[in-house]
């Protein structure tokens, strides 16, 4: 019970504008004590008080309803005024503001906004006040109509901060254990990698080193996903992905780099490869290197295996210029126009093609980069082309 009181109380409290109402009630009244009270059937309580009176009421305090005319507001749901308790009908008499020497009384009814009856805007004062005249009636309605807007609106407010709340918890968790899993995954990953490129050296056989390089070139993908699913939910938990952007004078090495690893991880698959040399830009080297990686991924995993995958870095009037093209069906502009999606994937691609994360990763850091990326497929090539400033 004295929780469901603070809470009535503290709710009425959280309206900024309650004081400054009741001190205009107050005014346009006359009247010297006013307040916000919630009422039940068996309850009144004061939630805000303005008091220039010395009624003795403060928030929190509580009246025997039975012997409040606020009773009868909370049954009929109807404001009671009273202008001179001394010539009110005989039954208001036995009421608190004639025997405490309190002639004139006002209660008007707050409702929620769902309908459900909060309480009553109420004042009183020793002297006879004319209440009941009609523009002073319709200002006090409009005062709690007012007071039960603002009510609505804080728990609101209120309800909305305590979700929030609980969602950035979530987040919190959901982040930390996408870190968790990343490290734990990538601690076997290191261990599988390592132990095949120590058995590639003990042994020559053809098929043993065949078997090895699926076993790498597995463990690599899961190795991908893990990042791309890392870099994911980092980037909807805060703005976006995490750069290092600085000057670079190696970033064609660094391409090369991601190349040789796609070559020895798909052997079979064929890879042009046409870097200018001694690349300089203010970059993250280090994303570059994963937008090239997840774009020639791309490319082999639902490029035609008949035609070589192409590579070609450049700086052309000022901008570095990065495409990836393939062979293969031409892509329709709806699916062109999903392909930076999350988790996306064309119904024609096969159910191995990992999350759907490799292009979103791609379109943040090509963000990150202040570039863009556009996709063109015709005449059976596609090609995705990266542009950002080279300065």
């Amino acid at each position: 019970m004295v929780d469901n009181v603070l809470q009535h109380v503290s709710e009425i409290q959280a309206i900024g504008a309650v004081p400054r109402v009741l001190e205009t009630v107050a005014a346009l009244t006359g009247v010297g004590f006013a307040c916000i009270a919630h009422v039940t059937a068996t309850s009144w309580t004061a939630c805000a008080v303005h008091d220039l009176v010395d009624f003795g009421l403060k928030p929190g305090d509580q009246l025997d309803i039975q012997a409040t005319v606020c009773q009868e507001v909370h049954a009929t749901h109807q404001p009671v005024v009273i202008d001179d308790a001394e010539h009110c009908p005989p039954h208001y008499r036995a009421y608190i503001p004639l025997l405490n020497g309190y002639r004139s009384y006002f209660s008007i009814p707050i409702f929620r906004r769902d309908g459900v009856y909060f309480g009553t805007l109420c004042g009183t004062d020793p002297e006879p006040r004319h209440l009941s005249h009609a523009p002073t009636l319709a200002a006090l309605t409009l005062f709690a109509e007012l007071v039960s807007n603002q009510l609505d609106s804080e728990s609101s407010l209120r309800a909305a901060r305590l979700d929030l709340s609980s969602e950035r918890e979530t987040a919190e968790l959901r982040e930390q254990f996408i870190a968790v899993l990343g490290h734990d995954l990538r601690t076997p990953l290191n261990a599988i990698l390592n132990r095949v490129d120590l058995l590639r050296r003990r042994h020559d056989e053809p098929n043993t080193l065949h078997s090895l390089d699926r076993i790498r070139a597995s463990a690599l993908r899961i190795e991908g996903l893990v990042d791309n699913v890392v870099d994911f939910t980092r980037g909807r938990m805060g703005d976006g992905l995490a750069l290092d952007i600085h000057k670079h004078t190696e970033v064609d090495q660094i391409l090369e780099h991601v190349v040789d690893e796609l070559r020895a991880a798909n052997p079979e698959r064929t890879i042009i490869a046409e870097i200018a040399p001694r690349l300089t830009l203010r970059c993250d080297a280090q994303r570059l290197a994963q937008l090239l990686s997840n774009l020639l991924k791309n490319a082999l995993v639902h490029g035609d295996k008949q035609h070589p995958a192409v590579v070609t870095a450049r700086i052309d009037a000022g901008r570095f210029v990065l495409e990836v093209s393939n062979g293969g069906p031409d892509l329709a502009p709806p699916v062109i126009a999903h392909l930076f999606k999350p988790y996306w994937r064309a119904i024609s691609r096969t159910g191995d093609d990992g999350l759907g994360l490799g292009l979103y990763i791609v379109d943040q850091i090509v963000r990150g980069h202040g570039g863009t990326i556009g996709v063109a497929s015709r005449d059976g090539t596609t090609t995705f082309t990266f542009v950002m400033p080279a300065a």
